[in-house]
């Protein structure tokens, strides 16, 4: 074996330290675009949310209701808040919004009230789905980069552990970081 045969072996094990770096960022990534993914989603089902409480507002004063309850709702597209914050505000509104609905009779017998309400059913059970897959990606993304060799190659690409969706850090020291 002269030194040709010993170039050949270096150059070998070069790639095969090439491609295993590639791979293993390549998964890194592929879980983040699956983060980032649902991300959107739930974004999405909290824009449609937010759009309910309007219908259901405007639906409210149409009818005898004419008190404005939902003027601090309005105002939440131009807050800057995250998007856990976001969801509890919304929740509170929606539940505003049923208790209006069910001691008022002249809401159910709105069409259009009836109709935010089945769609308040569909986007509820489309939120709870898409936090409950981030929350699961997110717990197996940050367990994969917080393993050797993974923690090398997250840490030269700046790639950090994530925060479930109620911004929750689980590896800081603040214990009241726990949100009702």
């Amino acid at each position: 074996m002269g030194l040709f045969g010993i170039i050949l072996i270096i150059v070998a094990c070069v790639c095969l330290v090439a491609i295993f770096y590639i791979s293993i960022y390549n998964k890194i990534q592929l879980e983040l675009t699956k983060i980032e993914h649902v991300e959107g989603l739930i974004d999405e089902d909290l824009r449609t949310k937010y759009d309910l409480i309007l219908r259901a507002d405007d639906a409210m004063k149409k009818s005898d209701i004419k008190k404005d309850y939902f003027k601090e709702y309005r105002k939440l597209k131009e807050e800057k808040i995250s998007n856990f914050d976001l969801e509890r505000k919304l929740k509170e509104a929606e539940m505003m919004i049923h208790n209006l609905y069910h001691d008022n009779p002249e809401l159910s017998l709105n069409e259009n009230m009836d109709e935010v309400m089945r769609d308040f059913k569909i986007v509820n059970e489309k939120l709870i789905a898409g936090i409950s897959y981030y929350n699961k990606k997110t717990n197996l993304f940050n367990a994969y980069i917080r393993k050797f060799p993974n923690n090398f190659i997250a840490k030269i690409h700046h790639i950090s552990i994530k925060t479930f969706f109620d911004t929750k850090d689980m590896t800081d020291t603040d214990i009241n970081d726990f949100k009702l």
